[in-house]
């Protein structure tokens, strides 16, 4: 879900204001702020692709929040036509930048074929990290609902390529 996270000034009117004047001087994660703004309608109308605009820039510039929220764009079809490939691209890089939700978005991706090629060993690696880095709500459950469908060995394949992961930057 598109979030703006806890200490964001109430005065939504105010902080559209402030945070639109620092995404204009280039602050991705004021650019962030502003699409999540939009697409929950804080401060201005509800607008998905308004809220797709602002979250190009820094997702291209490589700022994980935003990779992460314009693939949920794509997902859901939202402020961009739903490409589940596009979506999972978008969550691809934010997830190897060791964005948590981005993570457990891939780990479904994998899992349902859905975006990229069904692989339950890549499913059960960002779904595993998701878990254990964000405690994202039903990753831990999400992996081991795939354990059943893999062999023993897939699993150590997959709890191995957990261990070794670093993130890009």
């Amino acid at each position: 879900m598109y979030s703006l996270g806890q200490g964001v000034p109430q005065d939504y009117t105010e902080a559209i204001k402030w945070y639109r004047k620092a995404a204009e001087q280039g602050d991705a994660a004021a650019q962030n702020h502003v699409g999540l703004m939009y697409a929950q309608g804080q401060g201005v109308s509800q607008n998905f692709p308004e809220a797709a605009k602002w979250w190009r820039q820094p997702a291209e510039i490589g700022y994980a929040k935003a990779q992460y929220n314009l693939g949920l764009s794509y997902e859901r079809g939202q402020g961009a036509s739903q490409d589940y490939a596009e979506a999972a691209k978008w969550y691809r890089k934010a997830a190897d930048q060791g964005d948590a939700q981005a993570q457990f978005a891939l780990g479904v991706s994998y899992g349902q074929g859905r975006g990229a090629p069904e692989d339950y060993v890549l499913a059960h690696v960002w779904l595993n990290l998701a878990a254990s880095r964000g405690g994202v709500a039903g990753a831990e459950g999400a992996r081991e609902a795939l354990e059943p469908m893999m062999t023993p060995e897939q699993i150590a394949e997959a709890q191995r390529l957990a261990r070794e992961w670093k993130p890009t930057k």
